[in-house]
């Protein structure tokens, strides 16, 4: 099952996974004409396989309709989220709501559904969170490891997490909007030229949901190695491949960073690199601290996060070679 299986990821891992010998791929969203649409896509596409696809009404808020869902299914892959930095910023509670009182709600489903596997995504803006988005995010994570930690001790469901940054033209993304900008003949709006992301197109965050899918103990938190640009380089790469109709600044909009941290110091002291990724193993202690005795010197932190402003940066060159190789890119350009 993929919970908010109609966005941007359900539909890049749907495709994954269509012609595998998997059974049935249950897609659970709330949204029944972007379902609709999806169902109609998948026939058209792919006659033989989709009819291994099966369409949920629901909403993660709701316990009972994802219980109603969870019945019989394997392993789960959870994107369902409010994602909107400003729209969280002015609803916190529907972020709340949503993507934790939510993720609990199909934790709790999948660990009496008896689901094998859990796999929840999380973003880079959980990590030291300064707006409501990240904030609910951080907290969602938080309640995946306490879900993970007592579904080990009961020797059951397998949770864990992933964390990734910006993923190029999903839903809401900016690329897409530069691109209506330019074709409509207008400046791109820029937020602050010097800010900085990870870049990561829809096929690399499946990849990444799939290795922890495959690796994952109980709790681990998985974060992909990832490239990052400057929001104004960015924009000067949409423009190299549309067009240059040029750039307002409109200034930073509610709670946006100056950039993005991927893995905090004090993550990255017990994270162990495996070679693309790096794996954040759960702090498996109780609270019974005093049976735990340290000798020596103690250190709780690395030196430095792993953040946007720190990771290899892209020039523009390097930024139009990163935006091309995703799909939306490539089918706006008409083949070019």
């Amino acid at each position: 099952m993929i919970t908010g299986g109609t966005g941007s990821f359900g539909n890049t891992v749907l495709k994954h996974f269509l012609s595998t010998d998997i059974g049935e791929i249950r897609i659970f969203s709330r949204d029944e004409k972007k379902q609709d649409d999806m169902r109609h896509d998948l026939q058209l596409r792919y006659p033989e396989d989709a009819k291994k696809v099966k369409f949920y009404i629901g909403d993660v808020r709701n316990t009972q309709s994802i219980r109603d869902a969870m019945w019989g299914v394997d392993y789960v892959f959870h994107a369902a989220a409010l994602k909107q930095v400003p729209s969280c910023e002015f609803f916190p509670l529907e972020a709340v709501r949503t993507n934790v009182e939510g993720t609990d709600n199909m934790l709790h489903a999948a660990v009496e559904a008896g689901v094998k596997r859990v796999v929840c995504l999380s973003t880079d803006k959980a990590a030291y969170p300064i707006n409501a988005m990240g904030i609910s995010k951080a907290m969602m994570e938080h309640v995946i490891f306490a879900n993970a930690r007592v579904a080990a001790e009961r020797g059951g469901t397998v949770i864990c997490c992933t964390r990734y940054g910006n993923v190029m033209c999903s839903r809401g993304s900016v690329i897409p909007l530069f691109i209506d900008q330019i074709r409509a003949g207008n400046p791109v709006t820029v937020t602050n030229p010097g800010m900085t992301r990870f870049l990561m197109n829809l096929d690399e965050a499946v990849d990444l949901v799939k290795f922890a899918f495959e690796h994952a103990n109980p709790g681990d938190l998985f974060i992909q190695k990832a490239d990052a640009a400057t929001i104004g380089d960015l924009a000067g790469a949409v423009q190299q491949l549309f067009g240059d109709t040029g750039m307002n600044v409109i200034g930073t909009r509610h709670g946006e960073k100056l950039y993005e941290t991927l893995m905090t110091r004090e993550e990255r002291l017990r994270s162990e690199d495996m070679g693309e990724y790096y794996r954040v193993a759960a702090d498996s202690r109780d609270l019974n601290y005093d049976k735990f005795v340290v000798r020596g010197e103690v250190h709780t932190e690395a030196d430095e996060s792993y953040t946007s402003h720190n990771t290899r940066r892209l020039t523009v060159e390097g930024t139009v070679k990163k935006i091309l190789t995703a799909d939306y890119v490539r089918e706006a350009l008409g083949g070019r």
